[in-house]
């Protein structure tokens, strides 16, 4: 048996890990705004010692860019992990169980019902609509998840997820179907993923979002930590699970929300970065959650990379590099789990 940790020893791995990533994340952002139609080299670029048009092509193109898609990523990642430990379920992904295709869903209602949002005011629309897309669809899920019992039923969620994803999907297909070319040109770029997208008014709304759930999802690691003992122990233990749940589907849905309303759905971040953190350092939320956004922020900087330099002088939609990676991975893990499970 294994010695209880120290709390210097916890300390010490946090502080490590977080290092770690935080200089992997630095490193990324430099290596992403360097690399393009228009190289920048990275130490003119930390000197400052660049000509007007690279200055201009990194202030309106690269930095927007970098920024945005470090938002996403922790914000798909950091929901992922929160989510898996809430639910105690290693597939509870906001993509899998159809938080993502729900909030696109309704983004895509605002896009052709309303029109081309425009202006900040419209920015936190989009924002908002996918947010009550997204909290709507896991309100769903958990109504049908407690129809055995009063706990929520991992099967039944699962179930629900799928056949959401579903309808959202088909939802969607039909406003694809009706709507203009601009539309259609907006609802494509939706349903593939893409941060081309990326201007400062949309990364100071996104951020406004985005950065408070992520603070609040990591405040409450410790009680994610008991609630992994189950709901009748933590509660017990002092955790309010009914408002820690509450905490964090809102929490959740929130930072997926204004994550698809910036860059459409981007699937398996979520479902891949928490696997990736929890096999290298444990299950610890305290660690789990704040490496979880720093890694989602690299994965996602290195497809967002790959997508826009591996076609040049077209670009890929980000989702399918995402998907590329995120498919092999969910195999192996199907694979290494049921092989766990025999050997045991």
């Amino acid at each position: 048996m294994q010695e209880p940790k120290t709390g210097m020893s916890f300390v010490t791995k946090r502080t490590t890990v977080l290092f770690a990533l935080g200089g992997s994340l630095l490193l990324g952002m430099i290596v992403a705004a360097s690399i393009g139609a228009m190289p920048i080299s990275p130490l003119s670029m930390l000197q400052g010692d660049l000509s007007a048009g690279h200055q201009a092509v990194l202030a309106t193109i690269r930095l927007p860019r970098v920024v945005l898609t470090v938002l996403v990523g922790a914000a798909l990642a950091v929901s992922g992990a929160a989510m898996q430990g809430l639910f105690r379920n290693p597939l509870a992904d906001p993509g899998l169980i159809g938080i993502s295709s729900g909030a696109a869903l309704a983004v895509a209602v605002v896009i052709v019902v309303a029109g081309p949002a425009s202006g900040v005011f419209g920015l936190y629309g989009l924002s908002i609509a996918a947010f009550a897309g997204g909290m709507i669809t896991c309100m769903v899920i958990f109504r049908i998840a407690r129809i055995s019992s009063k706990a929520a039923s991992v099967a039944y969620m699962l179930l629900a997820g799928i056949a959401i994803n579903a309808l959202a999907g088909a939802a969607t297909g039909f406003l694809t179907f009706v709507s203009d070319d601009q539309q259609l040109r907006t609802l494509t770029f939706w349903t593939m993923g893409s941060l081309g997208q990326a201007l400062w008014p949309l990364i100071a709304v996104v951020a406004s979002v985005v950065i408070p759930a992520v603070i609040l999802l990591i405040c409450n690691a410790r009680q994610l930590n008991i609630m992994l003992l189950g709901e009748q122990e933590a509660q017990h233990l002092g955790v309010n699970s009914e408002r820690l749940k509450k905490l964090i589907v809102v929490c959740t849905a929130l930072s997926v929300g204004a994550a698809v309303a910036a860059s459409g759905i981007i699937a398996f971040v979520g479902l891949i970065v928490p696997h990736l953190i929890r096999l290298a350092i444990g299950p610890d939320h305290r660690i789990l959650l704040p490496a979880s956004a720093l890694a989602g922020a690299v994965l996602l900087l290195a497809a967002d990379t790959v997508a826009r330099t591996i076609v040049a002088p077209a670009e890929m939609p980000v989702g399918i590099v995402t998907s590329l990676i995120g498919g092999p991975f969910f195999l192996w893990f199907f694979v290494r789990q049921s092989n766990q499970m025999e050997t045991a």
